[in-house]
């Protein structure tokens, strides 16, 4: 009996083509060229999902600094139709979920949803997630034009701190140290 597996990749120049089928295929807005650069430089934020080292799927998230906070977006999160409910979207997400936890500086985790899109919205819930906004005519050529905010607080992690007094305290000094760095 064979064993299926699940593993993630780095997305490279050499695989880009790869990510951009399998974007066409599972999403149906399309990513413009500055997408695909950003991806490349985006590290451990963006990876393909391989299932018995086929690609199956691809997660590219990027960095949020706007409204006073440090907020990790998924831009793309998606699987091939006939290999979702196989874990691979939860490996994925877990990965970002790890990425987020031992970086420690996030305010939360956030994307936008096609509002008909039931399958995404529980998946995200499962996780923790909460419809926080809707957004009418997020997308321009596809219907229903409307896209729900979902959206997962985190707590930051702060250094030998036990009461939450010294959280939030902590918390100011991490949110203004973030703030001087440059984030890919």
């Amino acid at each position: 009996m064979t064993r299926n597996s699940i593993e993630l990749g780095d997305v490279t120049p050499h695989n880009i083509k790869q990510l951009k089928k399998l974007n066409t295929v599972v999403f149906p807005v399309s990513y413009n060229d500055k997408f695909y650069v950003d991806v490349l430089e985006a590290g451990e934020l963006a990876k393909l999902a391989y299932y018995n080292d086929i690609v199956v799927g691809a997660v590219c998230c990027r960095i949020d600094t706007t409204e006073n906070q440090r907020r990790l977006y998924i831009m793309t999160l998606g699987c091939l139709s006939p290999y979702r409910r196989l874990g691979i979207g939860t490996v994925m997400f877990e990965h970002i979920m790890n990425f987020a936890e031992k970086d420690g500086n996030f305010d939360s985790i956030f994307l936008h949803v096609q509002i008909n899109n039931d399958g995404a919205i529980e998946f995200y819930k499962k996780f923790e997630f909460e419809i926080v906004d809707t957004k009418e005519q997020y997308y321009k050529r596809i219907e229903p034009a409307d896209a729900h905010v979902l959206q997962k607080a985190l707590r930051r992690t702060a250094p030998n701190s036990n009461s939450s007094a010294n959280n939030t305290t902590a918390n100011s000094n991490s949110r203004s140290k973030a703030r001087q760095f440059t984030f890919v």
